[in-house]
């Protein structure tokens, strides 16, 4: 039986990557081939520098296509500053100029699974799931979901063909709450509104929508909306949850919580790449 692919193999993660190795070398690599003999292999190791969730490694394989590499961990691993988790053997030259493109990706992914697991780990121990959104870099939507993925968060729709998502400028646009309920209703897909206060969902209620985003209300408002739903539906919360306040919005009884902040504000964590020296020759004594 043949191995399931892994999602960041997907061709869009390719054609990242083509991309960013384009930018970065071009023409080629100057410095590298004016300091580094072309036949020298060697072997180095990505290092945290600081404490981090680990997202994004199989896109080792899409950087370094002709080298060896061993991971240390696997994806969605706490790993301690100063550890090394993959190492990768080849030219020296590639290792070198492949290196960046390498560090930009991972640095990005881990970060966004490193605040990823900060927020989960801030809602453990409640029914409240945390949700990722479409607030992503322009073409590197998969990757940051991904990583959503690998830091214990869930993903929301990937885009806006897999879901409907009602918003209050639709609402507004449509003529109203339940017109514009119905008007989707032969989508075919998934759906789910946003309301702004108890008017508007009571008016969900009244169309039996079944998943209701609660957009920016206060903890208590949304106690009393759990109140008033009793079970009907399910319940999001979105707009400015932080790592200080949503425990109290699960607490509250929301179904889902959703983050802009897990992909459009995650911090890169720190990791570096160390050249360790040149791999001793197959045909040595």
């Amino acid at each position: 039986m043949s191995a399931v692919p892994s999602p960041w193999h997907d061709s869009r993660v390719r054609r990242l990557i083509d991309l960013a190795l384009r930018e970065d070398i071009g023409s080629g690599d100057v410095t590298t081939e004016a300091c580094v003999p072309e036949t020298q292999e060697a072997c180095g190791h990505f290092l945290a520098k600081q404490d981090l969730v680990l997202a994004g490694t199989p896109m080792l394989d899409l950087v370094y296509t002709r080298e060896q590499i061993s991971l240390a961990q696997p994806e969605g691993s706490e790993v301690a500053a100063g550890t090394a988790f993959a190492r990768i053997s080849g030219t020296a030259r590639r290792l070198l100029t492949l290196e960046r493109t390498a560090l930009n990706l991972m640095q990005r992914t881990c970060g966004v699974a490193t605040l990823t697991r900060r927020f989960t780990d801030a809602i453990r121990g409640t029914r409240c799931r945390l949700l990722d959104t479409r607030k992503t870099s322009p073409g590197m939507r998969l990757i940051d979901k991904l990583a959503v993925r690998a830091g214990g968060g869930t993903n929301h729709r990937a885009g806006l063909y897999d879901a409907v998502l009602i918003k209050n400028n639709h609402i507004d646009a449509a003529g109203g709450v339940r017109r514009a309920w119905e008007l989707c209703a032969e989508c075919g897909v998934p759906r789910e509104i946003e309301v702004r206060d108890f008017g508007e969902l009571e008016e969900a209620l009244a169309c039996s929508a079944d998943h209701i985003l609660l957009d920016n209300f206060a903890v208590e408002e949304v106690r009393e909306a759990v109140r008033r739903v009793a079970g009907r539906a399910r319940i999001e919360v979105s707009g400015n949850l932080g790592l200080e306040t949503i425990r109290a919005y699960a607490e509250a009884g929301a179904d889902f919580a959703s983050v802009g902040s897990l992909t459009h504000s995650a911090p890169a964590v720190d990791i570096s790449f160390r050249l360790l020296g040149r791999r001793p020759s197959q045909h040595s004594g």
